[in-house]
């Protein structure tokens, strides 16, 4: 299964509630702090709600 690196690049203040969880819930606390996951379909629908607050990178 292929790896990706996300980062976040943009704050999640001010952004709807279901934003900020998504994002805790793929384990991003701080900014520009990178966190790598098994590219799941799982992951990626998580990665997708976020993509404009995001960067990924395949490992």
């Amino acid at each position: 299964m292929a790896k990706i690196r996300i980062q976040q690049i943009k704050s999640g203040i001010d952004r709807p509630e279901n934003q900020k969880r998504t994002l805790r819930a793929l384990g991003i606390t701080k900014m520009n702090v990178p966190v790598e996951h098994e590219a799941t379909a799982q992951i990626l629908g998580m990665v997708d709600k976020v993509k404009h607050l995001v960067i990924v990178t395949e490992l």
